[in-house]
């Protein structure tokens, strides 16, 4: 049997709305910042470019010797693989070009690198984690790269670049991050809302795709690494108790990727918590204030969510080194409420 195969011209309309490129919209958001000269619409660009080139990268995984472990340890004790290197070397020679940056601080560096040291245009440190899950990369799971603005504290001198980072998350002036899915996404905040953009292959841009997001005020899933439930603090395995029987209106079902940031987004989209908690063998938690919490906590507050350490405000936190760990509870406002109803319940129960 002869099957005859037309192709067919996709048929092309006009957009409905504008089209807004993310150099446009962090050109409008610059505004909010006196004085402003466009250094920091050019200083967010490098972290555009440095994200499509890791997203190609990701894109041709497995089709390039781009998979696996590179080898070496990174100063958090876990094996770095080889897209980790890739992406921490994008960043920081995407970011090294913009002079208005004099700091950058990676999860994968022991110590912040200073940068156009003497420049007295260097008025902003950039903290990331050049590529989150990247475990996951050799299953096809998605990952992401966070991202976080800080602007240099009166006072500190282009010499001390560990005083430029170690500030409270409230102090942030933007944060994001990107997630490498079925689509690549890139969603970001400078203190007034959250928007998302989402990359055009076809073009090679990012395009408005969500304005004004907000996260619901509550939402049908929790997502928790149950496997290790039973090291929990109590009062986490209780909650999630309270969430499974329907405490809260409705029994929650539970989603768990393993890849904060995607878990992250799909949070921020849907509504719900995610939760971090200690357990015994990481009684401090396990994320990164600095690169990991602090931009989620800053997205989810503006989003209208919550964040919190499990008993305060994560924005709040006075990080006291580069690579110090936090437990992590975020999400809409009723669930967080509820949890933070129960610990003050569980923790006055606690004998003096």
């Amino acid at each position: 049997m002869n099957l005859k195969l037309e192709l067919l011209e996709p048929t092309m309309s006009k957009p409905s709305s504008p089209i807004i490129t993310v150099q446009q919209h962090i050109l409008q958001d610059q505004k909010r910042f006196p004085g402003s000269s466009g250094e920091f619409s050019w200083l967010l660009s490098g972290i555009t470019m440095a994200t499509k080139l890791i997203q190609a990268k990701v894109r041709r995984a497995g089709l390039t010797d781009i998979l696996g472990e590179q080898g070496d340890i990174n100063v958090q004790g876990e094996v770095q693989q080889k897209l980790d290197v890739f992406s921490n070397d994008a960043l920081i020679h995407c970011l090294s070009a913009r002079e208005s940056i004099g700091v950058l601080a990676s999860e994968e560096d022991e110590k912040p690198l200073l940068v156009h040291k003497g420049s007295e245009n260097a008025h902003y440190a950039v903290v990331f984690d050049p590529l989150d899950g990247s475990s996951n990369i050799d299953v096809n799971v998605s990952v992401g790269t966070t991202f976080s603005i800080l602007r240099r504290p009166e006072g500190i001198g282009l010499d001390e670049p560990e005083k430029w980072v170690l500030q409270p998350g409230a102090k942030q002036i933007a944060a994001g991050y990107v997630v490498y899915g079925s689509s690549t996404i890139l969603v970001y905040s400078v203190g007034n809302g959250v928007h998302g953009f989402t990359l055009d292959p076809a073009v090679g841009a990012y395009i408005l795709s969500h304005p004004n997001m907000k996260m619901p005020e509550q939402g049908k899933y929790y997502s928790v690494n149950e496997a290790y439930r039973d090291t929990f603090p109590v009062r986490y395995r209780e909650y999630i108790r309270r969430l499974r029987e329907g405490t809260l209106g409705h029994k929650y079902a539970s989603r768990y990727i393993g890849s904060m940031v995607a878990d992250f987004h799909r949070t921020l989209l849907k509504g719900g918590v995610f939760l971090y908690p200690p357990t015994e063998s990481n009684p401090e938690g396990k994320l990164r204030l600095l690169y990991e919490a602090n931009p989620v906590a800053f997205l989810a507050e503006q989003a209208g969510g919550t964040a919190i350490d499990g008993t305060r405000r994560v924005l709040d936190i006075q990080p006291k080194s580069i690579h110090q760990r936090t437990p992590l509870v975020v999400g809409s406002r009723v669930e967080l409420a509820d949890f933070e109803r129960f610990v003050v319940q569980a923790d006055s129960r606690q004998p003096a």
